[in-house]
């Protein structure tokens, strides 16, 4: 190696060393100008010897333009946080929280909620080797040219273990601030900033954003050696990442209270946006035995600061079509800004809210913003003008120009062949990974489908063959061939993916399965009244109403018919009160012999048990395999049987 080389990895060692004390440690060690001439020594030396050594903070400074993102699943899935936004919705969480921790006096941490662009970092070998947008919290968009030009991102790590980590991408307020001074386009707030920079197809233009980062969760993990909110933190802190700066520890509504004030007080003094706090539970055996709902993790919350008000003018009203045919009110609205975000929509539920609200186009408007991406319309504010004009009931869709008609509080567009919008949207749903899990078939192909092929509903897609995919652009043989075998494979579906993806109005994933569960067959399901669907834990009078409403409406039992016809059978179903592990609540960890852990839930369920997330002394036992966790220490330490895949295949009598 010659001098110049030394050099080189000297001056890469120092500048990641202090960057590392600047970002991490908030504790600068040289000067920025003292940073500016080592950084500018370094790219001449690289410049004169050709040579990039690969954790070379040049490198992040960002490459050609991307030609468009590609999509990225998460390992593991990235949780969004259920709300509370007043003191008594926080204490009703505290006390639903210590009723399934089976405990008091619960150790709670108080972080910031940043207000910016989730930012998932996936680490192999202790090398970043992809980074991602949240998107629908299973997949997003690749993004790692973006993350490579912030600073506070690690390129490597001390740890080496398979590794994702959670944070969020920020512009600081002072950056905001010193980047407008000299842009041609002065940027309007520093959380859109953020997110048009992390998300530009140019790095280029995310590297002249200088922007940040704060981490705060890791997803993924091999052995963590951690079992608390602050041990995870010091982890992450330990391998490079920035953590917030503010932990607060309370136990109680009272001492909670104390941080949120605390915060809300400090937040004007910030150099970056927040929107609320996040409150942890800090044990993660505890974490464990509380669990997930469909959509959050039991053991944490967000507590949003108070909605900001203002008025502004309401210019117009424009319909928008989801996939269920539904129209929905969009207001379009004088822009206004909250806290640096320049708000232009605004929600309007339906045309009784319009009407309840007494608004018109051209009156002024209460919004409320509780820092959500679309604000509230509260109400009227102020009188009426001569200059209003009354918000009309459309009487066809703006999409295809079909009359419309009214069913409940909502108009809906019938046309179910011909309304482009509500058919790709409703074929990309059918398809998707947690309903008919077709691979390969994507919103993009649902569009040309029904542009170059004709295909209006679900059950037209059976009838096609891999020389229909030939004709789409970008298919060739074999990717043709693939989404052909997907589609046969789909026809043999699991009843409570089948359920799912028909798009029942306020049917999740969660939902979908207990539904199969508790009827087992689609027959049975069609039959139930709200009664017996409210008789199941979980589903309460909104949901048990779709459903009802869903099956007594023609062309979805017409829609369902043709599916059966295409060759679609969804696989029959245990109900959850017969079978040997009837009120059994199973738990299964580790890696498994010849099961998939997917295969063995359904096995449990199909044999009326109920497939529990995490240990508790509920828990009829735990099936174990290989590199089981927390949870059989869980099992161990409550006295919990404990069993093997064969076990549990003898019990269940395959």
């Amino acid at each position: 190696m010659n001098e110049a080389q030394e050099r080189m990895q000297e001056l890469v060692r120092k500048l990641n060393e202090t960057a590392y004390a600047y970002y991490v440690l908030d504790n600068p060690v040289i000067s920025d100008m003292q940073w500016d001439r080592l950084y500018d020594e370094l790219k001449k030396l690289e410049a004169e010897t050709g040579i990039i050594l690969p954790d070379s903070p040049t490198q992040k400074v960002g490459g050609d333009p991307l030609k468009g993102f590609e999509e990225h699943r998460h390992i593991t899935r990235l949780w969004s946080l259920d709300k509370v936004q007043s003191l008594e919705e926080l204490e009703a969480w505290i006390q639903r929280t210590e009723k399934l921790a089976e405990a008091k006096d619960l150790q709670y941490y108080v972080e910031y909620k940043f207000d910016g662009l989730t930012l998932n970092l996936t680490y192999r070998d202790g090398e970043l080797v992809q980074a991602a947008t949240r998107g629908n919290g299973v997949t997003g968009e690749a993004i790692l040219p973006q993350a490579r030009t912030i600073h506070s991102v690690p390129r490597k790590i001390p740890y080496k273990g398979l590794l994702e980590v959670q944070g969020e991408c920020i512009m600081r307020l002072s950056t905001l601030e010193k980047y407008n001074k000299t842009a041609k386009e002065p940027l309007k707030n520093a959380r859109n900033a953020a997110a048009g920079a992390l998300r530009n197809l140019d790095p280029r233009v995310t590297a002249s954003r200088h922007l940040d980062a704060f981490f705060y969760q890791v997803g993924t993990i091999e052995n963590p050696p951690y079992d608390s909110q602050p041990g995870m933190l010091d982890f992450l802190r330990e391998n490079g990442f920035q953590v917030s700066p503010y932990l607060g520890s309370s136990r109680g509504r009272e001492a909670l209270e104390a941080c949120i004030r605390e915060i809300e007080q400090s937040r004007s003094q910030l150099d970056w946006l927040i929107d609320g706090v996040v409150i942890k539970v800090g044990d993660y055996a505890l974490r464990e035995r509380m669990g997930y709902t469909e959509k959050y993790p039991r053991w944490g919350v967000a507590y949003k600061f108070k909605a900001e008000e203002c008025v502004t003018k309401l210019l117009d009203v424009t319909w928008e079509l989801g996939r269920t045919g539904k129209l929905t009110p969009l207001a379009h609205l004088e822009p206004v800004d909250f806290y640096g975000v320049t708000v232009r929509k605004a929600t309007l539920n339906n045309l009784g809210d319009i009407q309840r609200k007494d608004v018109a186009i051209g009156c002024n408007v209460w919004i409320r913003r509780s820092n959500d991406v679309i604000p509230e319309i509260m109400g009227r504010a102020g009188d009426a003008t001569e200059d209003e004009k009354p918000i009309l009931k459309p009487e066809f869709c703006p999409a295809c120009g079909s009359k419309l008609i009214e069913r409940g509080a909502h108009l809906f567009c019938m046309n179910r062949e011909t309304c482009r919008p509500q058919a790709v949207a409703r074929l990309a749903h059918f398809a998707g990974r947690e309903a008919m899990d077709i691979d390969g078939f994507s919103e993009k192909t649902a569009g040309q489908l029904y542009d170059q092929m004709g295909i209006r509903q679900p059950a037209d897609l059976y009838a096609l063959t891999p020389m229909d995919f030939l004709m789409l652009d970008g298919f060739k043989e074999k990717k043709a061939g693939n989404l052909a075998d997907a589609l046969e494979k789909s026809k043999h579906c699991e009843l409570d993916a089948f359920l799912f993806a028909l798009g029942i109005p306020n049917v999740g994933r969660k939902t979908a399965r207990d539904l199969a569960q508790r009827f087992g067959t689609l027959e049975r399901l069609k039959a139930a009244d709200e009664e017996a669907l409210t008789a199941i834990p979980d589903i309460g009078d909104i949901v048990a109403a779709s459903v009802t409403e869903y099956f007594s409406f023609p062309e979805n039992n017409q829609m369902i018919d043709r599916l059966i016809a295409a060759g679609v059978h969804p696989k029959e179903m245990a109900a959850a009160s017969e079978g040997a592990f009837s009120g059994m609540s199973i738990v299964v960890t580790g890696t498994l012999p010849t099961l998939s852990r997917k295969e063995a839930e359904d096995l449990i369920r199909s044999r009326g048990g109920n497939a529990a997330g995490s240990v508790s002394k509920k828990t009829a036992f735990v099936v174990v395999g290989e590199d089981a966790g927390s949870k059989l220490s869980k099992a161990q330490s409550l006295g919990i049987e404990t069993i093997d895949e064969a076990e549990l295949l003898r019990r269940a009598g395959v």
